[in-house]
């Protein structure tokens, strides 16, 4: 069972037409539709983030072909075209908001495009998906003090439990980013599991804390989408990305070691 990997996809806006921000990784509904079909033609299990973390942890087995459907950021084409696809599957999914970002009491006004409001999130919770934290603000977390980790991390927590009536036991890095401290708060405040991007398959030998994601984007053809799905050639796909994270990663230990000394007044 532990060698078995699993394809975590991660989606973000699911739009016609969206803005300049969200555009290279949004996808069309149709494109959607078009994904979903794919997971269903080829026989995969969507399984949501807590039920893969789940049977990693307690050894039982997972369900033939498992695959995860999973949403960042709170986008509201996710309940407007992504929902009505997901039903007609019957397929599980695992939504990340921002609690700062979505429309609402808590909106910060920060949301790159038009964003879900607390209604939707319920209404999404109440069909299926599990709705997991993403933080509030959406910061670097690697690069922000101890106390504004702790506060993103249990800020968060407390909104989705207060408007959707459950605590949420998942977690999404944003932008990825995380760091052996950020993981430690991760599951100092509760998250019982967290996905990282990594652009590669999930395996458990990763640990319930860094569990990788593919990315899928405007330029994910549906050859490329079926390669991804079916673990093929992931490595050649996703080359270039790997190579500036590698570099933007030392970057960001540099920016943030300085910051550490400036404030010793080193």
């Amino acid at each position: 069972m532990s060698d078995v990997r699993v394809p975590i996809l991660m989606y973000h806006a699911v739009a016609t037409d969206p803005n300049d921000a969200t555009r290279a990784l949004s996808v069309t509904p149709e494109a959607f539709a078009e994904q979903m079909a794919v997971l269903a033609e080829r026989g995969l299990s969507p399984v949501t983030t807590a039920e893969l973390a789940a049977c990693w942890r307690s050894g039982r087995a997972l369900p033939e072909r498992p695959v995860l459907i999973t949403f960042d950021d709170g986008y509201e084409g996710v309940h407007r075209h992504a929902l009505p696809v997901l039903a007609k599957h019957g397929f599980r999914a695992s939504l990340f908001v921002s609690t700062g970002w979505i429309r609402g009491p808590y909106d910060t006004g920060g949301g790159l495009d038009t964003m879900l409001d607390w209604d939707q999130v319920r209404e999404l919770a109440a069909a299926g998906v599990e709705i997991g934290g993403h933080s509030h603000s959406h910061p670097q977390l690697d690069q922000v003090s101890d106390a504004t980790l702790r506060f993103e991390l249990i800020h968060c927590k407390e909104i989705v439990a207060d408007q959707v009536g459950t605590v949420p036991v998942s977690f999404a890095y944003p932008y990825g980013y995380s760091s052996r401290r950020v993981r430690q708060a991760v599951r100092e405040t509760g998250y019982a599991q967290a996905l990282a991007v990594g652009n590669g398959l999930a395996r458990r030998t990763q640990g319930p804390y860094a569990l990788r994601r593919v990315t899928v984007r405007r330029s994910t053809g549906t050859d490329a989408f079926e390669r991804l799905v079916e673990g093929r050639a992931i490595a050649r796909t996703f080359a270039a990305d790997r190579a500036l994270t590698k570099g933007y990663a030392v970057v960001r230990r540099t920016r943030r070691a300085r910051r550490l000394l400036s404030r010793s007044g080193g």
